[in-house]
């Protein structure tokens, strides 16, 4: 149930039949005795006049004023769902780049070689550098509504082995299978990609350095996406995040008519996310 929209309210009808009923009133007590009252008819039908054009331009008005207020209304949700979006975007982001930051970080830990010790420094400074640019770029975004701020542009299945093989370079064993072919729409396309960034990270921040298995697949009328590990590293230590991740991205999967399902899998864990989306055209 939507709250806070204006409502339609508008008293000039109310009060025009008010004053024609007393009009009509005053009318009928009144008479016409003398020929001076019959001049009285003439002079209600004119006021009767007044009043109806009096009601009829205050009700536009009115109407105007309601419309100004509900463009106002819409506005503010709609700039209330926009940062909504993009905090849910600056979660992802952010969630996915410390992810891979402490797995990699973790690694160099146990690393003997000085320069396998100072590559892996390297992609930590690297990984931050992004994750601090895209933090101050939705930031900017959030506080200033009006800012032109240049934001990524919206991922695609194209930018799958991208996420992939920088999960990897943090340290995750992880692989990509994708097959969903051609006509997915954008909007689905970004999901999956989010499916993928969050449940990499999940794994980086619960398994640590362990193998990933990511699948993205057309069954039917839907894209599925799976993201299966083996299970914890020997040694590793869980690193959890808010845990806001995974609700989230239930969110944004069920915003779309999908569904998403995660749990232990075996030695590890799995998220599989069915996305309906219609394929191409034939």
């Amino acid at each position: 149930m939507e709250t806070g929209r204006p409502t339609w309210r508008s008293r000039a009808w109310p009060i025009a039949w008010a004053a024609l009923f007393l009009l009509v009133s005053g009318l009928m007590t009144i008479g016409n005795q003398n020929p001076a009252t019959q001049l009285l008819p003439l002079v209600v039908v004119g006021l009767a006049v007044l009043v109806s054009v009096w009601a009829v331009l205050r009700t536009r008005r009115d109407r105007r004023a309601h419309e100004d207020r509900l463009a106002a209304w819409a506005g503010e949700r709609s700039a209330q769902a926009e940062r909504l979006r993009i905090a849910g975007d600056l979660h992802d982001l952010v969630s996915h780049g410390l992810g891979l930051i402490t797995v990699r970080a973790a690694v160099a830990a146990r690393l003997d070689d000085p320069s396998e010790r100072a590559t892996a420094l390297v992609d930590i400074e690297e990984v931050s550098r992004e994750t601090t640019t895209e933090l101050r770029r939705m930031l900017t975004v959030l506080r200033t509504p009006d800012a032109a701020a240049t934001l990524r542009p919206a991922e695609s299945l194209a930018d799958l082995p991208g996420i992939v093989a920088a999960a990897r370079g943090a340290g995750l064993d992880a692989t990509l299978e994708a097959a969903a072919g051609d006509g997915v729409s954008p909007g689905t396309q970004l999901t999956v990609c989010a499916v993928v960034r969050e449940a990499l990270s999940n794994a980086a921040r619960h398994a640590g350095p362990t193998r990933v298995r990511v699948g993205v697949r057309r069954d039917g009328g839907s894209v599925v996406v799976t993201v299966g590990d083996d299970g914890p590293a020997p040694g590793w230590e869980p690193r959890p995040g808010a845990g806001h991740g995974l609700a989230g991205l239930r969110e944004r999967v069920t915003a779309l008519g999908g569904t998403l399902a995660a749990g232990p899998a075996g030695a590890g864990f799995g998220v599989t996310a069915a996305l309906p989306d219609r394929g191409p055209s034939s």
